[in-house]
């Protein structure tokens, strides 16, 4: 496997050499001090060049960075529409295992691009000088954030809500409902109150990483396992099993962080557990 610092000269070699590229850019978590790098981490590029169509017209150029085993490009893609606008990517695994995801973007966006940006960026390369502010990366803007009153009571109002749909979804032994509500709204809410109560207790000035990577760092044994247990949905039975643990773990972080911030925990906690109970009590054995 070809190393970073090889990596990083190609991207930065073919950049110099190209006049149509003007800036280069790197984002992502090889920007960020606080992940802990490996050989998975993409290199996530962008190339701010003046001629977008001419690089889209003939793509040999990208034979420069490697042999592909497989390549995407997202705002090439019938099924999956767009949402770059002008830009365009390629999306690159190489046979050795490194992969590139490369932005196009049009030079004279090079200014929007540093305004949306997520505070991930280094800048490697503007023969331009057009960016006269510093560029420092942070993960400032991933930081776990203090929840407002409001917030705390619409996540409580979203979870136990959508908890009646993972309900009829079993009740109608329609698991593939069920599991969808479950993955896509119930237990990503339970995260966040999680989330939440683990920032009361150490502060607001660090993030948890990408899709809660580094959650189970901060949480007992005992916490995580039930946590990993939620994710057991092989069946019926191990569904019910898996909705009432994210029941008993929203109710103790969620009761947790009104206590901590002095927010109304919502009755309809019981009256959801209730409804529960009663549905799962009726159905045949």
């Amino acid at each position: 496997m070809r190393s970073e610092q090889e990596m990083m000269q190609l991207v930065l070699d073919f950049a110099s050499a190209d006049e149509r590229i003007r800036a280069v850019t790197l984002e992502g978590s090889r920007t960020n001090k606080n992940i802990p790098p490996d050989s998975f981490q993409d290199y996530d590029i962008s190339y701010f060049v003046t001629d977008m169509e001419a690089f889209k017209r003939n793509e040999q150029w990208l034979d420069t960075f490697g042999k592909r085993i497989i390549m995407q490009k997202p705002e090439d893609m019938e099924l999956f529409p767009p949402t770059l606008g002008n830009w365009f990517s390629y999306l690159m695994l190489f046979e050795d295992g490194n992969r590139i995801d490369l932005t196009l973007i049009p030079v004279h966006e090079i200014g929007a691009y540093f305004e949306q940006s997520d505070g991930l960026v280094e800048l490697l390369l503007d023969k331009d000088n057009r960016i006269q502010h510093e560029v420092v990366a942070d993960d400032r803007r991933y930081w776990i954030r203090q929840p407002t009153a409001r917030q705390f009571d619409d996540c409580c109002n979203e979870f136990w809500w959508v908890s009646t749909y993972v309900v009829k979804g079993l009740a109608r032994r329609e698991i593939l409902f069920a599991i969808d509500h479950m993955n896509d709204i119930v237990r990503p809410n339970l995260l966040r109150m999680i989330a939440w109560q683990i920032g009361s207790e150490r502060g607001y000035t660090f993030s948890l990483g990408k899709n809660y990577k580094f959650i189970d760092r901060h949480l007992p044994t005992d916490d995580w396992k039930q946590l990993l247990s939620t994710y057991s949905m092989t069946d019926y039975a191990e569904m019910w099993k898996s909705l009432g643990s994210c029941y008993a773990m929203f109710r103790q972080y969620s009761s947790a962080v009104a206590a901590k911030f002095g927010y109304a925990y919502p009755d309809y906690d019981k009256a959801i557990t209730k409804y529960t109970e009663n549905i799962y009590n009726s159905l045949p054995s």
